[in-house]
């Protein structure tokens, strides 16, 4: 929805031929029905979430002020019932502990979810299932932020210059779309999903191995495959709607971890 992305990959559309190829339109808003694909890559780890902690028995929310010199978190009282029950059930046990509570992300799952008349979603971010997000050694959250490629546990670093991310909750985003009418038809790894679309053959034909545009190829998709690197970091959440049927697209299916 942004004026200036919108001119920037325009041109880019016309400068590699798509626009001569196929129909692209932006839209501002949801469509009424969708019958296709929507595709989420790195999205919701944007949404903005809520800052849950809880200490010494208490329930906080961290809220953001200013000392006069600098932001800083303040803690208020957790008085929103619907982000308290999530944390209750989501939180372990026992011990302090903070974390993110993301109902806008599962919201707007839900929201393009009820609007898929028949085809489906194909979520790609970084993030865990449920049991591993709030693991009890995972006791401060996920927030983090980027600045020029590079990532720092400061959120009030470079404030407006700062890229701030929080990991996706996969099991809720599954739950909101499950609410929402639609069908988990898989769940695993980046690496996995791209080998099984056939990126390996891809690069085999680019050229012999001892080329510069295969050497090139390979190790961008080195990027993409390697547990070290985006491979098993990021997660891929397969969801149905209507009819629609996905192909086997993945080498394994971790549903079941969901």
């Amino acid at each position: 929805i942004s004026p200036e992305l919108k001119s920037r990959q325009a041109a880019a559309a016309a400068a590699a031929g798509v626009a001569e190829r196929t129909r692209i339109e932006w839209i501002d808003r949801v469509p009424a029905a969708i019958d296709g694909v929507v595709v989420m890559n790195e999205v919701l780890d944007a949404v903005a979430p809520r800052l849950v902690a809880r200490r010494d028995g208490a329930w906080l929310e961290h809220g953001v002020a200013w000392t006069g010199t600098a932001f800083a978190f303040e803690d208020r009282v957790l008085a929103d019932a619907r982000v308290l029950d999530a944390a209750r059930s989501r939180f372990p046990v026992e011990g302090d502990y903070v974390s993110e509570i993301n109902l806008a992300a599962e919201a707007l799952v839900g929201t393009v979810g009820r609007r898929l008349t028949n085809g489906g979603m194909l979520i790609v971010d970084y993030g865990f299932p449920q049991r591993e997000y709030f693991h009890p050694q995972r006791s401060a959250g996920t927030i983090v932020g980027h600045y020029r490629h590079r990532v720092h546990a400061d959120p009030f670093l470079w404030p407006g210059l700062s890229d701030l991310t929080t990991h996706v909750d996969f099991t809720a985003i599954a739950d909101a779309a499950t609410r929402a009418g639609l069908r988990v038809t898989g769940f695993t790894t980046q690496a996995s999903l791209l080998v099984g679309c056939g990126l390996l053959d891809l690069l085999q034909a680019v050229g012999p191995p001892e080329g510069l545009p295969y050497l090139r190829a390979a190790s961008a998709a080195q990027t993409l495959l390697s547990p070290a690197e985006m491979g098993e970091l990021f997660k891929v959440l397969l969801l149905g709607a209507g009819e629609a049927q996905w192909p086997v697209l993945a080498v394994t299916d971790m549903t079941h971890r969901l």
